[in-house]
C-alpha cells in the first residue's frame, strides 16, 4: 500500500518521499485513514515503528483542509489567529523536539505554522513565537501551563489533541497536569492518544477521554519489538563496568545506547567510561538544554560511542539504526524495560538489546519476563559471573502508588527543590522548589524543567480539581 492510497493530499506523500519512505508502517496503514476521517483514536505501539507520522500527517491534512474551506466559504481573508487548533502533548523536551521537527517537516509544502514549547530554556522565544500565530503546539504540560496562567496562550480553539507515550506522562506523575489542560480546552475536539503500554492507568485516561474511539494495535500490548534481539549476561555487580567495557572492545560497538537508574548513576559510568578509554558522555535532567543536546549531536555524530542515559531523559532519542542498547540496571518498573530497548531494533531495522544483570535484580528480571510472557535467553561471558554475596541486599521492584511515579512523584515535582531524587521512579529531574507560591516562576530562568526536567506543575498548595473532560467532535465539523 502506498502513502497516496490512504488518502493523503499530494503535499503530504511528496514531503514523506522526501523522507525516503515509500510504503507505510502498520500502525500508519491503520491509524491514518481513521484519524482522517475524524474518528478518536487509542493507538497502541512500541517506539520506533512510525507512530509519530501516523499522527502528525493526518494532523496536518484535517488542518489544512479546514482552512481550505474557510476560504471556499467566506469572502473575507481569513486574520492569522494567535491561538493553536491542534496540541500535541509529550512526557519530556527531547519528544517534544523530535515531534516538533516531524511537523516542520511533513508540514513543509503547507500554510500551516507550528512551534514546541517546553521547559528548561527561557520562555520569552515562546511567547513571542506564540504571538506571531500558530496552528500546531507541541508541549511538555509543565511549560504550557506556565504560559497558560500567564495568559500568553489561549487552548480554546483545540480541535485535535495528541497524547503521545501516555504512558510515560502517567509514570512521570503528570496525570493532575493532564487534567489541568483539559480544562483549559474546547469540549469538543478530536482526541488521539498512543501508548507502548496499557495498564489499567491509561484505560481510565482513555475512558474519560476518547469518545467511541478507534482501536489501533499493531503488536500485543506491553511487548518488545520482534527486531529487537535480547540477551541477558549473568555478572557480579562489581564487574559490571568491567563487562560493558569489554562488551563494547571486543564487540567493536560503535554507537550504544546505555541506561542506569539513577543520574549519579550515569554520570559515574560516563566517567569510567572516558578513563576506560572508550568515549562517552551522560544525558540526564540535571543536565542543560544545551548540554543535553550537544551529548545527542555527539553521539549521533560518532563523535561518543557510549550514550549514559536515564529513562526520563531518553525519551524522544530516535537514532535511526542504532544497534545496541544495554540495560546498565534494570529498570524498577517492567514496562520501563519495554521503552528502553525499543531505542533499537525501529521501523523494521534489526538491534540488540543486552541486561548485564547482577544476582541482585534476579526479581527485577523475573517482573520484565512475567510481563513480556517468555524467558529472555541467558549468555554468561568468561571471567563476569556471579560471586558469592552479591544476592545480599536484592533490588526492590517499585510496588503500589509507587509504582509509576504517582502521587509521590507528583509532590516532588511540585514542592520539591531540584526536581527531588528517586529517578528509578520516573520522578522529577530538575526544575525547581515550589513552597506553595501563588504563582508559577518562570521567565529566562526557565522555571518549569518538564518531562526530563519535569518541573512544570501547580503549586504544592493547589490541588487540581477532578475532571470528566471527555472531548467529543462536533456533528458535522469541518474536517479539521
Amino acid at each position: 500500500m502506498s502513502f497516496q492510497r490512504l488518502g493523503l493530499r499530494a503535499e503530504l506523500t511528496e514531503a514523506v518521499s522526501a523522507k525516503g519512505y515509500t510504503e507505510p508502517t502498520p500502525i500508519q496503514a491503520k491509524a491514518i485513514p481513521s484519524i482522517l476521517e475524524g474518528r478518536d483514536l487509542l493507538g497502541g505501539s512500541q517506539t520506533g515503528t512510525g507512530k509519530t507520522a501516523a499522527f502528525t500527517l493526518p494532523l496536518l491534512q484535517r488542518l489544512a483542509d479546514s482552512e481550505a474551506r474557510f476560504h471556499q466559504q467566506s469572502d473575507r481573508p481569513r486574520r492569522r489567529l494567535r491561538h493553536p487548533r491542534a496540541l500535541v502533548l509529550t512526557p519530556t523536551r527531547e519528544l517534544a523536539a523530535q515531534v516538533g521537527d516531524s511537523v516542520a517537516v511533513y508540514g513543509e509544502g503547507l500554510a500551516l505554522r507550528s512551534t514546541v514549547i517546553f521547559g528548561g530554556v527561557g520562555i520569552n522565544p515562546q511567547i513571542k513565537r506564540l504571538r506571531e500565530g500558530v496552528d500546531i503546539l507541541v508541549a511538555t504540560p509543565g511549560r504550557l501551563l506556565d504560559h497558560a496562567e500567564q495568559g500568553t496562550i489561549d487552548l480554546s480553539r483545540i480541535e485535535i489533541l495528541v497524547l503521545d507515550e501516555a504512558d510515560r506522562m502517567l509514570d512521570m506523575g503528570f496525570i493532575h497536569d493532564i487534567r489541568r489542560v483539559l480544562k483549559l480546552l474546547p469540549e469538543r475536539r478530536q482526541n488521539l492518544l498512543f501508548s507502548a503500554t496499557y495498564s489499567d492507568e491509561i484505560k481510565r485516561l482513555a475512558d474519560g477521554l476518547l469518545h467511541d474511539p478507534v482501536s489501533v494495535e499493531v503488536a500485543r500490548r506491553n511487548t518488545a519489538a520482534e527486531t529487537v534481539e535480547q540477551v541477558v549476561h549473568p555478572v557480579a555487580k562489581a564487574r559490571k563496568r568491567a563487562l560493558l567495557s569489554h562488551l563494547v572492545r571486543e564487540g567493536d560497538w560503535h554507537q550504544v545506547l546505555v541506561f542506569t537508574r539513577t543520574k549519579h548513576g550515569a554520570n559515574r559510568l560516563a566517567k569510567q567510561l572516558d578513563q576506560d578509554g572508550i568515549t562517552a558522555s551522560a544525558i540526564h535532567g540535571n543536565k542543560s538544554q544545551n548540554a543535553r543536546t550537544r551529548a545527542l549531536a555527539d553521539f549521533k555524530s560518532g563523535k561518543i560511542r557510549v550514550l549514559v542515559a536515564t529513562d526520563v531523559a531518553s525519551r524522544g532519542i530516535d537514532i535511526s539504526r542504532l544497534p545496541h542498547v544495554v540495560n546498565y540496571e534494570l529498570p524498577n518498573v517492567p514496562e520501563d524495560y519495554v521503552h528502553r530497548i525499543g531505542r533499537t531494533g525501529r521501523a523494521g531495522e534489526e538491534g540488540k538489546a543486552h541486561a548485564l544483570v547482577s544476582a541482585d535484580e534476579k526479581g527485577l528480571l523475573r517482573d520484565i519476563e512475567k510481563l513480556l510472557k517468555r524467558s529472555i535467553p541467558k549468555k554468561e561471558i568468561d571471567g563476569f559471573g556471579f560471586q558469592s554475596g552479591d544476592e545480599a541486599e536484592p533490588v526492590k521492584p517499585a510496588r503500589g502508588g509507587q509504582k509509576r511515579g504517582g502521587r509521590n512523584r507528583s509532590r516532588s515535582r511540585r514542592g520539591g527543590g531540584g526536581g527531588g531524587g528517586g529517578e528509578n521512579r520516573g520522578q522529577g529531574e530538575g526544575g525547581g522548589s515550589r513552597p506553595g507560591q501563588a504563582k508559577r516562576r518562570t521567565g529566562n530562568s526557565g522555571y518549569s524543567g518538564d518531562g526530563a526536567g519535569a518541573g512544570g506543575g501547580s503549586s504544592a498548595n493547589r490541588r487540581p480539581r477532578r475532571r470528566g473532560g471527555r472531548g467529543r467532535r462536533p456533528s458535522g465539523s469541518p474536517q479539521s
